[in-house]
């Protein structure tokens, strides 16, 4: 149970249960053996213009660790489970906008599989200085980010 009286559809499914009627829509569990390509949401890449200032901002006045800074090109910042990832400009692989951050096993592949979904590729794959990534828009036109390991 979510809460009182709530279920959650993955218990619904354990139990043998048929899945959640929403009124407008059915929630349906992932079935084993389809492929989701998102491991986690990595982080959340935001644009700032001076990493400096930024680093200040949010470690000083938001209180947030920092875990990682790349000199004056990108800082990651523990963001209690999800990573804050500062962007200056040589870094904001998604353009000056605020994009989710996705670890997926396999760029490439991903990209493949999100692309003939109705996503629009905007740039990679490619390897960046420390993951190999790509920048998609989504049907509705959101950045988003894919990354993996090099």
């Amino acid at each position: 149970m979510v809460g009182p009286g709530v279920e959650c559809a993955s218990e619904r499914v354990r139990a043998g249960m048929p899945a959640l009627d929403t009124g407008d829509q059915a929630i349906y569990p992932v079935e084993a053996g389809v492929s989701t390509h998102v491991q986690k949401l990595g982080n959340v890449l935001i644009p700032v213009d001076d990493l400096g200032k930024a680093v200040t901002f949010y470690a000083e006045v938001l209180g947030l660790t920092v875990r990682f800074r790349d000199g004056d090109r990108f800082a990651a910042l523990d963001g209690g489970g999800t990573t804050i990832a500062l962007a200056a400009p040589a870094e904001q692989v998604a353009g000056a906008v605020t994009a989710p951050s996705y670890k997926v096993g396999d760029v490439t592949e991903a990209v493949r599989d999100l692309t003939a979904a109705g996503a629009e590729l905007v740039s990679g794959p490619e390897a960046g200085p420390h993951e190999m990534r790509a920048v998609l828009r989504d049907p509705s036109g959101n950045v988003l980010v894919l990354y993996s390991s090099l």
